[in-house]
């Protein structure tokens, strides 16, 4: 079997890898660099005009065939929930993916993630954990130099705090810290905030796609349809003048409430 990696724009193949090869290449006006090796590429895109890749996948072939194709698509055609896609508002659209948050991305300059952070922002487990070993040494570099608002608190909880996505496919990454459920006065209120804020400071610096997790749904034990129902209905409130909202959900179990609570909020 040959693994390669095969990036589509608009149906046509643009650029090919082969297995050992790491390398920038040119497709139309963007430049496209593997950054790592077959077993698990990553890729990241510089464009020099504004470009929007309609999909990026692996695809693992074998003679003429393929299978196992994984990724996100920026694609927002579907309105009624087909594929996890929903439509926000006229210029707004939701998608609901099963993934790997770290990989997420749409065009390397005006795309985000959103962090699970700690009010420390120093790094922890979970998708905070994963995204910070993803972007390397410099984004924890990066939040130590935000000012501390009190002792061992850089952002505090329902807030959000924007830095550089350094090694990471996406340009930004937004970091808010979700509510403890059996701990916060107030959990609906404070998840809700932090969804709110991310958004805003996402639209403060003109970022037009950004992937959240499921904030608090970990450790910090949100019950998973409660949260579902309160980070959909923020979104849907304040998506305003982003392009797409991204769901990138590690287990398909959350993956599953999402699209549910999703179909119910949003085609009612």
């Amino acid at each position: 079997m040959i693994s390669s990696a095969i990036l589509y724009r608009r149906g046509r193949v643009g650029f090919q890898l082969f297995p050992t090869l790491t390398t920038a290449s040119i497709c139309s006006n963007t430049r496209i660099v593997s950054v790592s090796s077959y077993l698990k590429p990553t890729y990241k895109t510089f464009s020099r005009n504004h470009c929007t890749f309609v999909n990026i996948f692996k695809l693992s072939l074998t003679s003429s065939s393929a299978s196992g194709v994984v990724g996100f698509s920026n694609m927002a055609s579907a309105t009624g929930g087909e594929d996890g896609h929903f439509k926000l508002s006229e210029t707004s659209n939701l998608i609901i993916k099963e993934g790997d948050i770290t990989k997420w991305f749409v065009d390397g300059s005006s795309d985000a993630i959103v962090n699970p952070a700690n009010p420390r922002m120093l790094g922890g487990g979970g998708a905070d954990g994963a995204i910070h070993r993803a972007a390397g040494p410099e984004l924890r570099e990066a939040c130590s130099k935000v000012p501390e608002v009190r002792p061992g608190v850089r952002c505090p909880t329902g807030e959000a705090r924007i830095t550089p996505g350094f090694k990471l496919p996406a340009s930004h990454v937004i970091h808010t810290v979700g509510p403890i459920y059996d701990s916060d006065k107030d959990p609906k209120a404070s998840l809700s905030s932090a969804y709110k804020n991310s958004l805003t400071v996402a639209k403060e610096n003109n970022i037009k796609y950004i992937a959240f997790p499921s904030i608090s749904c970990g450790v910090y034990g949100y019950p998973f349809e409660e949260a579902a129902t309160v980070a959909i209905s923020t979104v849907k409130e304040f998506a305003d003048d982003i392009k797409e909202v991204h769901f990138a959900l590690f287990e398909y179990e959350i993956y599953n409430i999402w699209l549910k609570k999703a179909k119910e909020l949003l085609q009612a």
